[in-house]
């Protein structure tokens, strides 16, 4: 994280539970969370990509080899068993609640590209399942515990697909605009009990698994077309509002969703 960053004090020693925490901007989170300081815990279907991802961190850091790295917890975020299990281990382990849940995991891989013609209940269930359901039931499954804290805040991972609108990937659409829906009555169910839940919708972010699959020749020209900022935008920069809705800083802010698409929607 480059010096002229900001730093926010209210996030040291602070609980993070993070889904999808092994590549791209959930790896860029997990990052970014452990230099503010916070205790972070990743989930991710990956050993591999989140071996790599420590191995990483202790290599470019090696000022902060005194200090414990993320913890790692394997896990399928569409087996809601062992996502459950998940969270009832975190939530013990750090005094009955997290401070910040991030509902990150999603994926739009090519099974996930295809057209509504082509899609059935198996691949709508299955799609739904990795890129919504999770979230509310990982949230409803950490809610008890920031209540009883009397804070807590709650970030979820959408996605601008649905406002460009985008075509090619009708259900993964849909579920992000169903995350903004949840946020917004979420923010509204648990502001009482001072859990504020906020979103955030990327735009094209130049993950690896993005430029391996996605950012071809073609979709470049199609994406600088779009956007106002001329450049690929990258995990770090998604990681850096999050963090600023996880602080202190952001302690008026609940049900609003951040674009972070560099211009190319001009509101949520």
């Amino acid at each position: 994280m480059a010096q002229q960053y900001a730093t926010y004090p209210s996030l040291r020693g602070k609980t993070v539970l993070i889904t999808g925490g092994a590549e791209g901007i959930g790896a860029s989170c997990v990052e970014n969370f452990w230099l503010q300081g916070s205790k972070v815990v990743f989930l991710d279907i990956s050993t591999s990509s989140a071996e790599k991802l420590l191995a990483s961190l202790r290599s470019t850091y090696p000022e902060k080899s005194e200090t414990p790295l993320p913890r790692f917890m394997q896990c399928d975020v569409t087996d809601l068993d062992r996502l459950r299990a998940c969270a009832e281990d975190v939530v013990g382990a750090n005094g009955g609640a997290v401070d910040v849940l991030l509902n990150n995991a999603a994926s739009a891989g090519a099974s996930t590209r295809v057209p509504t013609e082509e899609v059935t209940p198996a691949s709508w269930d299955a799609d739904v399942n990795v890129n919504l359901r999770h979230q509310f039931f990982l949230t409803q499954a950490v809610v008890p515990g920031m209540r009883s804290k009397g804070r807590g805040s709650i970030i979820n991972m959408g996605s601008i697909t649905w406002s460009i609108p985008a075509t090619g990937l009708p259900v993964y659409t849909l579920c992000k605009a169903a995350i903004m829906g949840m946020t917004r009555t979420h923010s509204k169910e648990f502001g009482k009990w001072g859990i504020r839940v906020n979103s955030v919708m990327p735009g094209a972010i130049a993950t690896q698994r993005q430029i391996d699959e996605v950012l071809t020749d073609e979709y470049r020209v199609e994406v600088m077309a779009a956007q106002t900022i001329q450049r690929d935008l990258r995990p770090d920069e998604v990681a850096r509002v999050i963090l600023f809705l996880a602080s202190d800083d952001s302690s008026a802010i609940t049900g609003s969703s951040y674009v972070v698409d560099g211009g190319w929607v001009s509101d949520p």
